[in-house]
């Protein structure tokens, strides 16, 4: 029997009996759905981090005293990082002096939410920074009105501020921020910028920034104490990032009076670094979201076999008469493997369908982003046929075995 005729007798089977086969092709439905949805808000969690990754800028490593995060890490360990000298401006400035030429550096220094205020609208809390260098080529922060604070403002620690979209709206409905008075926590500061719309991540809005400079009273109600969380360094390759990690390193333990035997008391990390640990993240939850619709599937798959050995019994008499009339052994197994696997398929491109709908409607409804993985869709299709074949093998080759004499004896 031609497979296409193989396949048009399966397309029958499921019209005529809708309701059997409805519950054969489930199992296989559900599998593939959650295969789908999972694997596309995986997947667009990923892109999400990688793009928002990209708006920080490439190629960057950050200086601070705080350690990466070690699963292994034991109480001694813990004791030494809290032991750590901070950074301060000094050290800043001799870090200024050792970057290769083209390098971009940044300070900055991030508090809590904090109330503001203006004249024109009542109080509302903003995310504040502190920040000095080349903070703004770094982030790829645009502005859509006004200007930057420059060098000298940042050196004198002017008290002028630059506000993300978010604050400009809510601060100064219908006017132009430009030159208008803010107040967080009680001093004044004067608005001199507006950041491009930034949007949100994971619900969060990022256009509720303000940012003054580090020296300034924003910087001093942030930071107490006056030292630098961390120091951003850009360079323009990956090379040139290397190399000024490595001379940023060599300087650090030079005025730490640090011995060639003992470990950095700082620590120095890439965005690259900082990615590789998500995708990690990312490869255990596909992992584990692959494996448990994976369980649908083989339910599906038994679901199938079921079906199809009652299939058999009650065809066994149209089997007896295929044979009668000449079908081979081989033409009745490849009729039920095909049946089965076109079952399968069916119920996989519906779970695919499914799938994406449930994708769209969990973005839709959530903070959580979804995209769509090509892969996974030509993966769950491989994986519906491979499930009908599998399921199918036992049944056909049943049904290939049958008498043709004692097959036409069944009613």
């Amino acid at each position: 029997m031609p497979y296409f005729e193989a396949i048009r007798l399966a397309l029958m089977q499921i019209r005529v009996q809708k309701l059997k086969s409805f519950f054969t092709l489930l199992g296989v439905t559900i599998g593939v759905m959650f295969l789908i949805a999972v694997v596309s808000i995986v997947n667009g969690m990923g892109s999400y981090i990688k793009d928002f990754a990209g708006d920080i800028g490439g190629n960057t490593f950050t200086l601070s005293t705080r350690a990466p995060y070690n699963e292994n890490a034991d109480a001694a360990y813990l004791r030494a990082v809290r032991r750590r000298p901070p950074l301060t401006l000094i050290d800043v400035e001799a870090l200024r002096g050792v970057l290769p030429p083209g390098t971009k550096w940044s300070i900055v220094a991030e508090g809590g939410m904090r109330y503001a205020v203006s004249a024109y609208a009542p109080q509302r809390q903003l995310q504040p920074r502190a920040v000095e260098g080349d903070y703004f080529d770094i982030k790829n922060y645009d502005l859509a009105l006004g200007r930057a604070f420059t060098p000298m403002e940042s050196q004198v620690g002017a008290a002028v501020i630059v506000i993300g979209d978010e604050v400009a709206t809510h601060f100064f409905p219908s006017l132009d921020p430009i030159g208008r008075e803010l107040r967080i926590g009680g001093t004044p500061f004067q608005v001199i910028g507006v950041i491009e719309p930034q949007g949100s991540f994971f619900g969060q809005s990022l256009d509720r920034m303000a940012i003054a400079p580090f020296r300034s009273p924003l910087g001093r109600m942030i930071n107490r104490r006056g030292t630098v969380g961390g120091v951003t360094v850009q360079a323009g390759t990956p090379m040139a990032l290397q190399n000024a990690q490595e001379v940023v390193r060599e300087l650090m333990r030079g005025r730490r009076g640090l011995r060639p035997a003992q470990p950095d008391n700082f620590s120095v990390r890439t965005s690259a670094a900082e990615l590789a640990e998500f995708n990690k993240v990312m490869a255990i939850a596909t992992l584990i979201g692959s494996v448990l619709p994976a369980i649908g599937l083989i339910v599906g798959g038994i679901v199938i076999m079921n079906i199809m050995l009652v299939a058999v019994a009650e065809r066994t008499h149209e089997i007896g008469i295929r044979k009668a009339l000449g079908a081979r052994r081989k033409d009745i197994l490849r009729q039920f493997l095909v049946e089965s696997a076109t079952l399968s398929t069916v119920g996989a491109i519906l779970g695919i369908a499914l799938g994406i709908t449930a994708a769209e409607i969990i973005e839709w409804r959530t903070v959580m982003e979804a995209a769509i993985a090509p892969w996974s869709l030509v993966a769950a299709t491989l994986l519906g046929t491979v499930v009908g074949i599998t399921a199918g093998v036992y049944p056909a080759s049943r049904a290939s075995r049958l008498d043709p004499i004692d097959a036409l004896r069944q009613e």
